[in-house]
């Protein structure tokens, strides 16, 4: 059986489930009709529908999905930087429809947010096999160009999305560290269980550049060319405070933060990332 995917932290809107509520007592609330899609438990067909209209339409209750899981992705130009393994789209990319898989398949709601300049795409959550083809196909299309609006669109579903969510962020970063770390910050005062995965190049944390080598901002377009050894322990040092800055934040504010390495091997990011959320989810249950 699959690891599932847990929450750190009680989830609003549930019944029953694997996740922990905060609430006693909660009701179920009847959502929306939506077309059979094959796979679908029957149990939920809405047999005097069917009996008038010859239709198979399912019933959706929303207080039945335990957990709703949004995947926000960073469609920015920095995103195609591609050293000597993956792009980092294409790995964010892999990780969010891998989880937007795992997500619907243990019964809960995945959405999808894509983010360049502005909201490339913006899927709510949903929980049927036939949304799951939806974000896929989305992601499928979906292609890293201009620059990064991610923490306007942060601050903007800490906004939008007012019950409980774990909210799943996958990006390169390249903003002032404070910006982010404020977006963070608003989503976790909103009780949001958030993971940030920091998306980066073996080449940009070593900076093995041997030649004199020009330099492009893939979203600004501005170019450098310079010597590498003549500002490798500058960069190397500003690199360094960025980091302890952004880890620190996130401890802070109790977001969980995972940076993840192009070169690393795809199913073992994911399994250490699932084996840990349980661990997590186990000490809060148990607190």
């Amino acid at each position: 059986m699959a690891q599932p995917l847990l929450s750190r932290f009680p989830m609003e809107g549930t019944v029953s489930g694997q996740h922990k509520s905060p609430h006693r007592g909660s009701s179920v609330e009847f959502a929306e009709y939506r077309n059979y899609v094959p796979g679908d438990d029957i149990r939920r067909l809405d047999w005097r529908v069917l009996g008038r209209t010859d239709r198979y339409y399912m019933k959706e209750y929303e207080a039945e999905t335990n957990l709703r899981g949004y995947l926000v992705l960073d469609c920015s130009a920095s995103m195609k930087f591609m050293g000597k393994h993956a792009r980092k789209f294409d790995l964010a990319r892999r990780l969010v429809a891998t989880l937007a898989y795992l997500i619907v398949h243990q019964g809960d709601a995945a959405g999808l947010l894509c983010v360049s300049e502005k909201k490339v795409f913006d899927i709510p959550p949903k929980r049927n096999p036939a949304h799951l083809q939806l974000i896929c196909e989305t992601l499928d299309k979906a292609e890293p160009r201009g620059e990064t609006g991610l923490v306007a669109a942060l601050h903007d579903l800490a906004e939008k999305v007012r019950r409980r969510a774990l909210i799943m962020v996958f990006s390169d970063f390249f903003a002032d560290p404070d910006e982010l770390l404020s977006c963070f910050q608003h989503l976790r005062f909103q009780k949001h269980d958030l993971v940030v995965f920091h998306l980066l190049d073996r080449m940009e944390l070593d900076f093995q550049f041997e030649r004199p080598v020009r330099f492009l901002d893939l979203e600004s377009s501005f170019s450098l060319v310079t010597e590498p050894a003549s500002i490798r322990i500058e960069y190397l040092h500003q690199l360094h405070l960025y980091l302890e800055r952004l880890k620190a934040g996130c401890h802070e504010f109790k977001t969980d933060y995972r940076q993840v390495l192009t070169d690393q091997d795809y199913g073992n990011v994911l399994a250490d990332f699932l084996v840990e959320r349980a661990q997590q989810a186990a000490l809060s249950a148990a607190g």
